[in-house]
């Protein structure tokens, strides 16, 4: 269970910020994840496309010599997150 609770708390630190994200974050969340689903992973031309369980998402780098990822790459990693159950978004009443 310790492992679990350190995955969510990537997870949660990724949303939280959004911004600032590196490639390598995702990647040792999915590598965490390849325990209890099966992940694709496959090089395309400005990123990663992913699969896990019966999400997909695509990690667009900034530029080639930048490791962050873009923005709406981080959100496409957490709506798939969420999907599968790693991840609620906190409510603001």
């Amino acid at each position: 269970m310790e492992l679990e609770e350190r995955v969510r708390s990537v997870i949660r630190d990724i949303a939280q910020r959004r911004n600032n994200v590196t490639l390598g974050e995702i990647e040792w969340v999915m590598e965490k994840l390849s325990g209890t689903y099966t992940v694709r992973r496959r090089e395309a031309r400005h990123g990663v496309l992913f699969g896990i369980g019966g999400q997909r998402f695509m990690v667009n780098n900034h530029n080639p010599g930048n490791k962050q990822v873009k923005s709406y790459s981080v959100d496409d990693f957490i709506n798939a997150m969420i999907e599968l159950g790693w991840y609620e978004e906190e409510q603001n009443e």
